[in-house]
C-alpha cells in the first residue's frame, strides 16, 4: 500500500492511496472462502461450492464489499498513525469511468482513491485550578415575598358587575366582542367574542385599551389602534387596524383581603403556608439564575484561555444553522437589518463569530469530558426523559415514545447533561467566590434580553 500526502493547508489534509490488486484478491478470496460454507447453490452439497464458482457468481459483489472495508479500514489506519481527530466525515473519491471500475471489481488493476479530510487541532487545555469567577447570589427578602403575593393577589382578583350604565374607569374589566379590520379587510385572528380585557394593563395592542375608558355595558364604539413595528404577525407589523367593539359587561376590580382564605383559594392551607411556599419556590428561581450566570461566567473564561485555530466547515455548519434562524425570525416579524441598528453585513460578521466561539468551546468541552472521562449514563438521559414527561401532564406516553424513537431528540438531552457535568468538573477546580447582589442586579440581564 501506498499513501502520499497531496495537501497540508491548515487543518486541511488530502491524501493518495494505492492499494494492490494482489492484496485486494487476497482479501476476496479469503471472504469468498468464508462464504463456501454458509450459500447453498442448486447442483452443489453444502459446503462443496468451489471457490472459482463463487468466484464467477459472487466475483464482484464480494470485491465491492472488500474495496469499501479496504478504503474505511486504510483511512482508519492513516489517521490514527498521525493522531489525527476528524472534523467531519472524510471525503473518499474514487476512479468514475466504467472502465476503471470495472478493473478495479475483477482485479484486473490496483485500487486508487484520494481522501480529503479536516482535522481538529490539538487543543491545549489551561489549567483550571488558576481560573478565578465570581457568583453572584441574592437573598429572597421579605419584601420579594410581599411583592409575589400582591402579584398572585393581583391575578387572582375579583370583579364585580357595574351598575347598568356606569362607565368603564382604568383598573375595570371589560368583556368585549370586536370584528378587527386592516384597510377595510377583516385579517385572520382579528375577531373575538367574550374576550376579558383588564384596561391599563396594556395585554393588547397600544392604544386599544386607552379607547375602552369610558364604554358602558352594550356600548359598540369603533376603536382605532397600530400594530407595533415588531409585532409577531409580519403582515399585520405597523398596520393601521380598526376594531368594530362591542362591550357585553362592565366590571369593577374588588379588594383583595389576602389571609388564610385567600391562601387557600389558592390551593395552600393558610398564610403562612403561602408565604413559605412563595419563599422556596423564588429561592430554587434566584439559585437556578444565580447557577446559569456563573455558567456564562465560566463559559466566557474558557473562550478567553483557549486560543487555537477552528475547523472551519464546522463554524460555516454552526454559521448556517444560526444565520437561517435569524433570518427566518426575521422574515415571520418583518423586521429588518436597519430596525436593529445594524447592516446585513455588520450582523453577518457577528453572528459569524458567535458560530466561532460555540465551535470552539464546544470542542474545549469536548476534549475536556474526554481527558477527564466525564460521560453520561443511559440512567441520567432516562431521567432527563422522564421529567420532561411530568412537565407535559397528559401527554407522557406521547413525550415517551417520541424519545424512544427518535435518536436525535435523545442527542439532544444528552448534549446539556454532558455540559453541566463538565462544568461542574471545571467548578470543582475553579476558586469560586460568591458576591452578594440585590435581585434586580441578579435578573438584570435576563430582564434586558427581553426587552430586546
Amino acid at each position: 500500500m501506498q499513501v502520499t500526502e497531496t495537501l497540508a493547508e491548515g487543518l486541511k489534509h488530502e491524501f493518495q492511496i494505492s492499494v494492490p490488486a494482489s492484496d485486494l484478491d487476497a482479501k476476496a478470496d479469503a471472504r469468498l472462502v468464508d462464504l463456501k460454507d454458509k450459500v447453498r447453490l442448486n447442483g452443489f452439497r453444502p459446503g462443496k461450492v468451489p471457490v472459482s464458482h463463487l468466484k464467477k457468481v459472487y466475483g464482484r459483489s464480494v470485491m465491492a464489499e472488500t474495496v469499501e472495508q479496504t478504503i474505511r479500514e486504510t483511512n482508519s489506519q492513516i489517521f490514527t498513525e498521525r493522531g489525527f481527530k476528524l472534523a467531519t466525515e472524510p471525503k473518499v473519491t474514487m476512479p468514475t469511468e466504467e472502465n476503471a471500475v470495472d478493473d478495479i471489481l475483477t482485479g484486473k488493476s490496483d485500487l486508487t482513491y484520494t481522501v480529503s479530510i479536516e482535522v481538529v487541532p490539538p487543543i491545549q487545555l489551561a489549567d483550571f485550578k488558576s481560573f478565578s469567577v465570581e457568583k453572584p447570589v441574592a437573598e429572597v427578602t421579605d419584601a420579594d415575598v410581599d411583592d409575589a403575593i400582591k402579584r398572585l393577589a393581583e391575578q387572582n382578583r375579583k370583579y364585580a358587575a357595574k351598575a347598568d350604565g356606569a362607565k368603564a374607569e382604568t383598573g375595570d374589566r371589560v368583556t368585549i366582542n370586536f370584528e378587527g379590520t386592516v384597510d377595510g379587510t377583516p385579517f385572520d385572528g382579528g375577531t373575538g367574542e367574550g374576550i376579558q380585557v383588564v384596561i391599563g394593563t396594556g395585554h393588547f395592542i397600544p392604544g386599544f385599551e386607552d379607547q375602552l375608558v369610558g364604554i358602558a355595558s352594550g356600548e359598540t364604539r369603533l376603536v382605532k389602534a397600530s400594530f407595533p413595528k415588531n409585532y409577531g404577525n409580519f403582515k399585520l407589523a405597523g398596520k393601521d387596524a380598526e376594531f368594530k367593539t362591542t362591550a357585553t359587561a362592565v366590571e369593577a376590580p374588588q379588594e383583595t383581603t389576602i389571609d388564610d382564605d385567600f391562601a387557600k383559594s389558592v390551593g395552600l392551607e393558610s398564610f403562612d403556608k403561602l408565604k413559605e411556599a412563595l419563599r422556596q419556590r423564588m429561592t430554587a428561581e434566584f439559585a437556578e439564575t444565580s447557577r446559569q450566570r456563573l455558567k456564562r461566567l465560566l463559559l466566557d473564561r474558557l473562550d478567553e484561555a483557549h486560543h487555537f485555530e477552528v475547523p472551519p466547515s464546522l463554524v460555516e455548519e454552526e454559521f448556517k444553522q444560526v444565520w437561517g434562524a435569524v433570518l427566518h425570525e426575521m422574515g415571520t416579524t418583518g423586521r429588518s437589518f436597519a430596525d436593529e441598528g445594524t447592516t446585513e453585513d455588520e450582523s453577518e460578521a457577528e453572528y459569524r463569530k458567535i458560530a466561532d466561539r460555540r465551535v470552539r468551546l464546544g470542542l474545549v468541552m469536548s476534549e475536556i469530558g474526554e481527558k477527564n472521562k466525564i460521560t453520561v449514563t443511559d440512567d441520567e438521559v432516562s431521567r432527563a426523559v422522564i421529567d420532561r414527561a411530568r412537565s407535559m401532564p397528559g401527554r407522557e406516553k406521547e413525550v415517551w415514545d417520541h424519545y424512544r424513537n427518535n435518536p436525535n431528540a435523545l442527542a439532544e438531552l444528552r448534549a446539556p447533561i454532558y455540559e453541566q457535568k463538565v462544568v461542574d468538573f471545571i467548578l470543582e477546580l475553579a476558586t469560586v467566590t460568591e458576591k452578594k447582589v440585590t435581585r434586580e442586579e441578579l435578573f438584570k440581564e435576563d430582564e434586558e434580553k427581553r426587552a430586546t
